[in-house]
């Protein structure tokens, strides 16, 4: 259980520079892998589970992203934000 608590607050730290699209897919992929695990008790639904959770997760972290705006990245590899061109 201690070890479990640890990767948790490990990956919620990651999260932290992470976009909203890039953020759901990691809290779907994790929350699928979980449930599928569970369901199933095995690695196989665990790793559809995931699958399954990263893909959705992406997609609701994409809608809730900034609507008109792009994420570039400058040639230091620094990520910003600005308006989406055309």
């Amino acid at each position: 259980m201690r070890k479990l608590s640890l990767l948790l607050v490990l990956a919620a730290i990651a999260a932290t520079g992470c976009t909203p699209t890039e953020r759901g897919a990691g809290i779907g992929a994790a929350t699928g892998a979980v449930i599928g695990g569970a369901v199933t008790g095995n690695v196989r639904g665990a790793a559809v589970g995931a699958a399954i959770g990263g893909v959705s997760g992406a997609v609701i972290g994409n809608v809730a992203g900034r609507p008109g705006q792009c994420y570039y990245r400058d040639r230091y590899g620094r990520r910003y934000i600005a308006a989406c061109p055309g």
